[in-house]
């Protein structure tokens, strides 16, 4: 008896066990109906300490296929297979691209003050309608593309990311988005709420997005976790197999999406770039950043400000058309498509790259380097929104004032091997900044036996030893105190391009009073180079004919402490108000200066 008990207690048992088991399995499969997602912690469950989780190989239902058959086809007498037959030209503020003047007084000032809140008009976005058509900014020759077929290509799941936007701006943000690409290749627009506070975004919109019934979904952080972060709380939360990233203050031109999906079925590991038209922030019309026939490809300077240049003869000579994709080295990072397999591959971005700044380097130089590729992709172009004067700060609170600077460090000291100096021959300040570990990234590069940043620079931004060469090593930089009046260090007294520069009393924090003067007499801050002109000195763009050659006209003598310049042969002075030049005077106090290295952090 004793017996029958004891097995019918282990039955009952293992039946409890087995219908909790298949609750359990049922609650963590389960695909609410709910068009909001909410995630339960700012990285989905997923701590900063966990291994980089790869997603599952995507499953394709498309069979092998010919990569033959995914190559575009131009034909310039019939419209592309993707291209509307019929374009409705609707009227009303703003349609075609158009912008909206406020002439109202009452209007105005308030559009004034929403410039403030958001970095543009949001009084005038208003008045146009949320499904406004974009102006087609393409050359005519995109028109007459013909792309794969929508079983050929792969979904894409959209990412907008945004801290307290403003409403009418993100909205039609995924209007145009839903509105301008073919349904059977959108698999979702991801909406990354990034711990808003206002209302309009954390309870009008999730209640407005119920009309997608599941198509557009809400991610919302439980901190403020920055820009990057949030981009890949978005991307483990799309399901299409393509991530594709946009700000959250753009509109889509005509066709823009199937263009992009077609590089990277061709090529899985291709990072793919649409061309960024620019949406004024004033006005919000819409109209086309490059003319003509030129095409640009994007790089950088050595201390990481975004360039872009002609692309080089070599790349041209492989385009058969002038509307073809071609290379690039990296690209400006607001606007981008990636294979969610790959993204996740490759690391996503580094979790300790915060907020936002370098991660398009740090995209753009792993791609390269561990065996993928970066193409600008020309028929494909979106109106982006640059933010005007915006006094609201965005930066998340306690965060650190310097986290760009940290990012851009980081990327040297995992990506860039050897030319690490180089970054900090042209940002010296930024040599005792606290990066953290970085093990797990150059882990994650050595696993994929990825090139040496030497191979990216002589195969893939060739063009960086002509227009931005290696900056030599700096003979002294920080702040520059007078001996004379030893209260005072020169200062560019936050003047722009062409103005004199001045002193002022010193501060020990670098900014305005940060300079260096390398061994080839370039005397510079930023990327502003100071030369003589008269009796003055002046500041003037380091860049001249689309080349900056690192070199300059001063001599600074460790032992007088004097700063001459070759081209006058004269000193820097000071007479406690303003720097000139005038004849260097081995005795004079007002003609020495006594170099301070300043770091930040």
């Amino acid at each position: 008896m004793i017996r029958g008990r004891f097995w019918r207690f282990i039955v009952f048992f293992l039946f409890l066990y087995i219908l909790f088991v298949i609750y359990s399995l049922h609650i963590f499969n389960s695909d609410s109906n709910d068009t909001t997602t909410v995630s339960p912690n700012p990285l989905l469950g997923i701590k900063e300490t966990d291994p980089i989780i790869v997603p599952k190989a995507i499953d394709s239902d498309h069979g092998e296929i010919n990569l033959s058959d995914l190559q575009p086809v131009m034909n310039k007498d019939v419209l592309g297979n993707y291209e509307p037959k019929d374009v409705a030209r609707p009227s009303g503020p703003g349609e075609n691209g158009e912008g909206v003047i406020l002439k109202d007084e009452k209007e105005k000032a308030l559009g004034d003050k929403s410039v403030q809140e958001y970095g543009f008009n949001e009084v005038a976005s208003e008045k146009i309608s949320l499904d406004r058509h974009a102006r087609d900014t393409r050359p005519n020759e995109c028109k007459y593309w013909n792309y794969p077929s929508v079983d050929k290509l792969p979904t894409a799941s959209v990412v907008l990311v945004f801290h307290d936007e403003g409403w009418s701006t993100l909205v039609r943000t995924f209007h145009s988005v839903i509105n301008t690409s073919p349904k059977e290749l959108l698999k979702d627009v991801i909406l990354v709420d990034d711990y808003s506070v206002d209302t309009d975004i954390t309870v009008r919109l999730p209640e407005y997005i119920k009309k997608w019934n599941g198509l557009v979904k809400y991610v919302r952080t439980k901190q403020r976790v920055g820009l990057v972060e949030a981009r890949v709380v978005g991307a483990r939360a799309g399901e299409g197999d393509v991530i594709v990233i946009l700000d959250a203050h753009c509109e889509c031109v005509t066709n823009w999406l199937p263009p992009l999906l077609t590089r990277i079925a061709l090529n899985r590991k291709t990072l793919a770039i649409p061309i960024v038209d620019g949406i004024q922030w004033d006005t919000l019309q819409h109209n086309p950043v490059y003319g003509g026939n030129t095409l640009f490809r994007g790089i950088w300077e050595w201390g990481f400000l975004y360039k872009e240049t002609e692309i080089p003869e070599k790349e041209r000579k492989l385009m058969k058309y002038q509307t073809e994709p071609y290379k690039s080295p990296t690209h400006a990072g607001g606007l981008l498509a990636i294979e969610k397999k790959w993204f996740f591959e490759l690391g996503a971005y580094d979790p300790d790259i915060k907020i936002w700044g370098g991660e398009q380097y740090e995209l753009s130089f792993k791609v390269w380097m561990c065996g993928g590729q970066v193409e600008w992709v020309t028929c494909s172009h979106v109106g982006h929104i640059y933010r005007g004067p915006r006094t609201r700060s965005m930066h998340p609170q306690g965060a650190n004032h310097f986290q760009s600077h940290i990012n851009h460090l980081r990327v040297a000291e995992i990506w860039m091997d050897e030319y690490k100096k180089y970054y900090l021959h042209r940002q010296p300040s930024h040599g005792h900044l606290d990066i953290g570990d970085t093990s797990a990234y150059k882990a994650i590069r050595q696993r994929l036996n990825c090139s040496s940043f030497k191979w990216f620079l002589d195969n893939v931004a060739y063009e960086m030893e002509d227009k931005y060469p290696l900056p030599p090593e700096n003979l002294v930089w920080g702040e520059m105190r007078n001996d004379q009046h030893n209260n005072l260090c020169a200062d560019t007294l936050g003047k722009g391009f062409g103005d004199m520069i001045g002193v002022s009393g010193c501060h020990s924090q670098g900014g305005n009073q940060l300079f260096r003067l390398n061994v080839e007499g370039e005397w510079s801050m930023d990327e502003r180079c100071l030369v003589s002109q008269g009796n003055s000195i002046v500041t003037r763009f380091c860049v001249n004919m689309g080349r900056w050659i690192p070199k300059g006209e001063w001599k600074y003598d460790n032992k007088s402490r004097q700063i001459r310049s070759k081209t006058v042969d004269k000193c820097v002075t000071t007479d406690g108000k303003t720097l000139s030049l005038e004849a260097c005077q081995d005795d004079n106090l007002a003609q020495k200066w006594k170099w301070k290295e300043v770091y930040l952090g």
